[in-house]
């Protein structure tokens, strides 16, 4: 690598990772400023707050890295062009895409950050940003309480009318298994109660109905306690459980919901596709930002970061819009992963031919 290409990588990498040293602490404090009184009134532990808010720190890096990519790669590209260094290099016989080269690979450094944050560190982050918001802050629905039906194989059925998260424990539950298309035993129970210290199920009100070929036979208790092959999860699904696993968790996860025909499977795609599709989104809005931020400008840098900011902006809203598409309608989850990528794409191929001319 020329000297030209160590300059031009390293101000790359700086300026990105210094935009989110500057971004994050930003958003940390806007958001401890509006939370705060919420983790008062809840009395949430220090321990857990700042927890909180390391998960929150690539929680929020990560929801925000096409805008931070855009703007770090903008912010010095302009630089350089105002001070007339992209003329004086491309005047001495370098072509653009030779010019473009140090970005491919900060691109390429970059990308393979993201595939690692995103596979494995940002799942854990996840998880922990959402448990504590879920438990001190907002209490929003994201853990779904009523008629909650689940098939866990080819031949076993649950069902609860509702459950309580804090509690664990679940009203109205029954359990069905099938053999060859029949029915060959039931549960009912009034409630079912995890027992986190023994680990088992504690069911109140139980009866179970042996289906058999002439006579049933049943058989009560009043309360009955026992090992299912279930996990407490499968009775109080959320809405975020896809966000929180890693790579090889996630893969296995799904494989899990498809067998049992699970209703969220198209969330769960889309989850995973996007992951996939991180990487490459690097390089193709490095491409578009260098492009638009080469030239110099009459407007200066404010002119290139406002396209900038615009476009990143556009990316994210067509990213939301075809996300949210592809869980609620029929449409394809791998597609809704792709059609912003590849309309970008596009315009990258375009807005990149012209910056060469």
């Amino acid at each position: 690598m020329k000297i030209i290409d160590w300059y031009i990588l390293k101000r790359y990498l700086i300026t990105f990772f210094v935009m989110i040293l500057m971004f994050v602490p930003i958003g940390i404090l806007i958001n401890l400023a509006e939370k705060i009184d919420k983790m008062k009134e809840r009395e949430a532990p220090l321990d857990e707050i700042l927890i909180y808010y390391l998960d929150f720190t690539f929680y929020f890096a990560n929801l925000l890295f096409p805008i931070f990519l855009f703007l770090s790669i903008i912010w010095f590209t302009s630089k350089l062009a105002n001070n007339s260094e992209v003329i004086a290099v491309l005047s001495s016989g370098i072509s653009f895409m030779r010019f473009l080269r140090p970005y491919i690979i900060g691109a390429t450094i970059i990308a393979i950050i993201a595939f690692v944050m995103g596979m494995f560190i940002v799942p854990a982050a996840s998880k922990g940003y959402n448990e504590f918001n879920y438990k001190y802050l907002s209490r929003k629905k994201v853990i779904q309480t009523e008629n909650i039906f689940n098939q866990l194989d080819d031949n076993d059925f649950i069902y609860v009318s509702s459950f309580e998260p804090k509690s664990k424990i679940g009203y109205d539950f029954t359990y069905e298994h099938f053999e060859d298309n029949k029915l060959k035993w039931k549960i009912f129970a009034r409630n079912i109660r995890w027992v986190e210290k023994d680990s088992i199920y504690r069911l109140s009100s139980y009866t179970k109905r042996i289906v058999g070929e002439k006579n049933d036979i049943i058989e009560s208790e009043r309360r009955f306690d026992t090992i299912f092959s279930f996990k407490i999860e499968d009775l109080s699904p959320v809405s975020y459980v896809a966000e929180t696993k890693n790579l090889f968790e996630l893969n296995e996860f799904i494989k899990n919901e498809q067998r049992k025909g699970s209703p969220n499977i198209k969330r769960f795609m889309v989850v995973k596709y996007k992951r996939w599709a991180l990487p490459v989104t690097a390089f193709i809005l490095t491409i578009i930002a260098v492009a638009v931020s080469s030239k110099k400008r009459r407007g200066g840098m404010g002119v290139n970061l406002a396209v900038g900011v615009t476009l990143a902006f556009l990316y994210i809203f067509f990213d939301k819009v075809f996300g949210t598409l592809a869980q609620q309608t029929g449409f394809s989850p791998l597609m809704s992963v792709i059609l912003p990528n590849l309309f970008f794409g596009v315009l990258a191929l375009y807005l990149l031919n012209n910056a060469k001319r």
